[in-house]
């Protein structure tokens, strides 16, 4: 069988186009990878790529991109609403055929190592690849972001990276890179401008404060779309999925008042999270056949 992983680097440039598409135009030179897909958000100033291909075919084109991220995104300027540590913020590598998760935990530890010798900038692993259990969550790896991290990482032994300099990158900050599911990230969109109303639902649907198993949340004041978000990370499909968390959702806001004004896919979903939702039910905005994973790979 041939083997095939997926990376999704997250970078934290979601405004300039420019920056975004010469972040991403190495990629084009490796033939044994595909980017599916390039997904940016202005207001969180974010942007993601989704390439897959075959292992160290993935592994050195996401080389390029950190070097090239590196030298074009400077945090000591960057303001967004996502959290964020670094110009490169979070690479995982994600099993898709014919390897294992083992695998792709070796490939994040090798990228660690070449970007805390090479390019100087402190690299923490997260979920399976963590190295310490308080280190799982990316969460508590970003705890304070860029500007809490930058205080604690000299001083502070619990903070020390996995590899590289107990110093933050001048412009660059510091990476997340590990190995983990698949992960879809998911958008409930709330027709309210009190910010406290998305941050209360989040909390209750986050597995953290006790709801779904393998639900990241937060809330978010998009303010120039004159609306709140329900912004989450669903880890783990099989174990909750967009249908479960939609529900809930829209039943607390209407408990508060608010109607639901859409939700969205973020980035490519496999077609397996699909099955057996009623995807009108969801009133996904915008969503395309072209953001199953499944249907990018025929192209």
């Amino acid at each position: 069988m041939e083997k095939i992983i997926e990376c999704v680097p997250n970078f934290s440039e979601g405004r300039r186009e420019k920056v975004i598409q010469a972040i991403f135009a190495p990629v084009k030179k490796f033939k044994k990878v595909k980017l599916l897909d390039i997904e940016s958000d202005p207001d969180h100033n974010r942007c993601l790529g989704t390439l897959v291909g075959e292992p160290e075919a993935v592994f050195k084109a996401v080389w390029e991109t950190i070097k090239k991220a590196t030298g074009l995104i400077d945090m000591e300027k960057h303001q967004g609403e996502h959290p964020r540590i670094g110009a490169t913020d979070v690479v995982p590598f994600i099993p898709v055929a014919g390897v294992i998760t083992k695998e792709c935990v070796e490939l994040a530890k090798r990228l660690g190592k070449k970007t805390g010798e090479e390019l100087k900038i402190p690299v923490y692993l997260y979920e399976a690849a963590a190295t310490r259990p308080d280190r799982v969550n990316l969460a508590n790896v970003r705890k304070g972001q860029y500007e809490g991290l930058k205080k604690e990482i000299e001083t502070n032994l619990e903070r020390k990276p996995d590899f590289g300099p107990s110093k933050m990158h001048p412009t660059a900050g510091a990476i997340v890179v590990g190995a983990r599911k698949f992960l879809i990230a998911y958008n409930v969109n709330l027709d309210s401008r009190d910010v406290q109303i998305a941050k209360d639902i989040a909390k209750l649907v986050r597995e953290k404060d006790g709801g779904f198993p393998a639900v990241k949340a937060m809330g978010f004041d998009i303010a120039d779309k004159g609306y709140v978000q329900v912004s989450m990370n669903l880890c783990d499909f099989e174990k909750t999925n967009m249908d479960k968390v939609f529900a809930k959702i829209k039943e607390e806001a209407e408990k508060r008042g608010v109607k639901v004004l859409g939700s969205e896919i973020y980035g490519l979903v496999p077609a397996a999270a699909l099955k057996g939702i009623d995807l009108e039910g969801l009133q996904l905005i915008d969503f395309k056949k072209e953001q199953i994973l499944e249907e990018r790979l025929k192209r």
